[in-house]
């Protein structure tokens, strides 16, 4: 699973024109699943997300978690992060069948929730429009592949 994780004040998500996810502050997650993934990764990936400590302290050190920030979460589907870039036309064999990529970002979203945060979220498969407001910026790559 690949996981692209921005810092973000404000996000919302919009399809067909309409609002179907907004968070305040929090973690936008861009979240890939590869043919390979496994539930045990998506807990790993969540647990690890959920855990980061990117958010300011007191003294201004990057030294809370989502949690110690009282964050949200916006998590959109992204079969792209398993594109492939060889050519100048992007190739998406490398992402999983919707078959397996939507039991695991359900699972990865049930994660986050049983951990105590609220989450909002895209619709998979979905031409969506993304709003973010970055903060900082702050924004990291996950990969279960290099965890």
């Amino acid at each position: 699973m690949r996981a692209v994780v921005t810092r973000v004040s404000e996000a919302s998500v919009k399809i067909d024109g309409q609002i179907t996810g907004q968070i305040g502050k929090g973690f936008l997650v861009l979240l890939g699943v590869g043919p390979e993934d496994t539930e045990a990764e998506a807990v790993r990936l969540a647990d690890k997300v959920c855990g980061t400590r990117v958010f300011e302290d007191e003294n201004g050190k990057m030294n809370l978690n989502l949690e110690a920030a009282g964050g949200e979460l916006l998590i959109v589907s992204q079969f792209t992060l398993f594109a492939d870039l060889k050519s100048r036309r992007p190739g998406f064999s490398g992402a999983a069948k919707p078959d397996v990529a939507i039991p695991l970002y359900e699972k990865f979203m049930a994660e986050c929730v049983a951990r105590g945060f609220h989450v909002e979220h895209g619709e998979f498969g979905a031409d969506m429009k993304v709003v973010s407001v970055n903060d900082g910026p702050v924004t990291l790559l996950f990969d279960t592949a290099a965890l």
